[in-house]
């Protein structure tokens, strides 16, 4: 029993899982900001051209029975606003993620490899600091003759 909780306290205090949970509380949060936008502002604006609010729409069934399809339109509209502002945001940070790679790429080597323990090694180095081969760059003998 001690193993289990040891494994679990080291599971929890992982960082992915720290994430996870910051994120669903977060989007527990923006849910409801995104629901409130609906609710209040979008419908009342969408209730101006047809006279009467989303929410208020429903089918008497029997007696007391009603389906009020107006909430599940409510519902999906809801869905499409938080689908549209995650695709926003996920386009606006993959963009930028793609600009900082480019960014990366285009940047100048500060390293190459050794050709004789093909250890990764400064730009500069004229000796191997893994294998202490002489290093004969025709790059470097070129700049420095």
């Amino acid at each position: 029993m001690k193993n289990f909780m040891t494994e679990f306290k080291k599971f929890i205090s992982r960082g992915n899982v720290m994430d996870m949970a910051i994120g669903i509380i977060i989007g527990g949060a923006f849910t409801n900001i995104i629901s409130s936008f609906v609710a209040d502002i979008i419908n009342p604006i969408l209730g101006l051209f047809g006279g009467v609010n989303f929410d208020q729409w429903q089918l008497h069934l029997l007696g007391d029975v009603t389906l009020n399809y107006g909430k599940f339109l409510t519902a999906v509209i809801n869905f499409l606003i938080m689908a549209l502002v995650l695709f926003v945001i996920l386009k606006a940070f993959n963009k930028t993620a793609q600009k900082l790679t480019r960014q990366a790429l285009d940047a100048p080597p500060t390293t190459k490899k050794c050709p004789y323990c093909k250890s990764t090694i400064d730009i500069a180095a004229t000796r191997c600091p893994h294998c202490t081969s002489v290093l004969e760059d025709s790059a470097f003998i070129a700049e420095n003759a």
